[in-house]
């Protein structure tokens, strides 16, 4: 190979790894922190989910979300003035209303 042919592969070579370093996303800060997350949000998923699904099917439907929503809604509102402030939302605290516990 001549000495030609070696700096054109090796500047295409350079070219195309710069290309595809500025191409690609960066990886995780923490992948393991990630990954806790993730689990962590379904965990909380799921137990939304046994919260909310009143007929067991293991899914929830726009009444059940709704009758759910509300539900919390009466029983966060203390003063019963029809609006949430600062201090009722941080007491609140999600409770079973019916429905199966899986």
């Amino acid at each position: 190979m001549t000495l030609t042919r070696k700096v054109i592969l090796t500047a295409f070579a350079v070219s195309a790894m710069f290309a595809l370093a500025q191409t690609a996303p960066p990886p995780p800060a923490d992948a393991k922190q990630n990954e806790k997350n993730v689990a962590a949000g379904e965990v909380e998923a799921k137990r939304l989910l046994l919260l909310m699904d009143r007929d067991s099917n293991g899914k929830v439907s726009h009444k059940e979300f709704i009758a759910f929503m509300e539900e919390e809604f009466q029983k966060l509102d203390v003063n019963k003035d029809g609006e949430l402030d600062v201090a009722e939302l941080t007491r609140s605290r999600l409770t079973p209303h019916g429905g199966r516990q899986r």
